[in-house]
C-alpha cells in the first residue's frame, strides 16, 4: 500500500500557504497541480531552479535533481518537479534567482571576458 504524505507549501510570492496530499510514489509538483495548486516550474526535469524550495520540517527524496548540487541538498533545498516525499511534510518556495546564484554564482564573472565573435583559425 502507497503511503501518503501531507505537504505543506508557503508561497513566498503571494503569501498563501497550500496543503495536499501526495501519494510517496509521485512528484509533488505534478501532484499539487492535479489538486488545483499551481506552483512556479520551469523544465519539469530536475535541471533549473524554479521550483526550489526550502525544506522546513520533513524529509523529501530527489535522485533526479541535477539543478541541485548536493551542497545545496544538504543544507535544505529541493526541487518539487522531481521530489517525492518520505513524510509530512513543510516547505516554502524560494527565489529562483538566489538559488540560481547559491547553485551558479561562484562560476560567474570570475574569468576573462573576451567581446565578439570567434575568430576562424585557419
Amino acid at each position: 500500500m502507497t503511503k501518503l504524505y501531507k505537504v505543506k507549501i508557503r508561497d513566498r510570492h503571494t503569501g498563501k500557504t497550500h496543503t495536499v496530499e501526495v501519494p510517496e510514489d509521485q512528484y509533488i509538483l505534478q501532484t499539487a497541480e492535479k489538486q488545483n495548486t499551481f506552483l512556479p516550474f520551469s523544465c519539469r526535469n530536475g535541471a533549473c531552479t524554479t521550483c526550489a524550495v526550502k525544506i522546513i520540517s520533513g524529509a523529501i527524496y530527489q535522485p533526479e535533481a541535477m539543478g541541485l548540487s548536493p551542497k545545496l541538498k544538504e543544507q535544505g533545498y529541493a526541487l518539487l518537479c522531481v521530489s517525492y516525499p518520505r513524510s509530512d511534510l513543510e516547505v516554502e518556495t524560494q527565489d529562483e534567482d538566489e538559488v540560481y546564484e547559491l547553485q551558479f554564482g561562484r562560476y560567474f564573472a570570475k574569468g576573462k571576458v573576451r567581446f565578439g565573435l570567434p575568430l576562424d583559425e585557419e
